[in-house]
């Protein structure tokens, strides 16, 4: 008898950390606190939400990266609705204060009615970050700060951006994986 039962994303995550071998080895640790935070994400994105992407400015190339790889041309997949805070709203670096926050926020609930959630990457002292710490449905992959549904990573880690590209591999994987059904997201 052949075993179907799909795996819990948690398990897939592991198996997934684990195939990398020793260059993965520092997420195995941090694999619940993973596995929670992207099973949410990626139910979102099942869901057809938009991912409204927000980085630091220190973390610029990685916003273009994910932009430029994350529906390419060669990915064997559905295209992902994905588009940067700064294609949205140019003016974003401006937005000060709980008011303009509101007024943006209302601006975008308008134009994606509801179906959407940021996905931010970036220092939790950035006031970059403000606008999605607002939202409960919010993704993050959040430096030096522990912050409900982020993902947590050290800003003076000297591995950091190889640890960014890294995350970012695995979890193009897991999208795949979820969109394809072989994992399930929502467990």
């Amino acid at each position: 008898m052949i075993d179907t039962e799909i795996p819990d994303f948690a398990h897939w995550s592991l198996d997934a950390i684990r195939e990398e071998g020793g260059s993965l080895s520092w997420l195995e640790e941090l694999r619940f606190e993973w596995s929670k935070t992207t099973a949410f994400a990626l139910e979102q994105i099942l869901s057809g939400k938009t991912v409204i992407l927000i980085v630091d400015m220190k973390r610029k190339w990685l916003e273009e990266y994910i932009l430029s790889s994350i529906n390419s041309a060669i990915a064997e997949r559905p295209l992902i609705p994905i588009m940067s805070m700064d294609s949205v709203y140019a003016h974003y670096d401006s937005v000060s204060g709980g008011e303009m926050i509101d007024m943006l926020d209302d601006m975008m609930s308008i134009t994606f009615k509801d179906e959407y959630f940021f996905w931010y990457i970036g220092k939790g002292d950035d006031k970059r970050g403000d606008i999605a710490k607002r939202k409960d449905k919010s993704y993050f992959w959040i430096f030096d700060e522990d912050f409900n549904n982020a993902f947590t990573l050290k800003s003076y880690d000297t591995s950091l951006d190889i640890k960014l590209l890294q995350l970012y591999k695995l979890f193009d994987a897991s999208l795949n994986a979820a969109m394809f059904g072989e994992v399930d997201a929502s467990s």
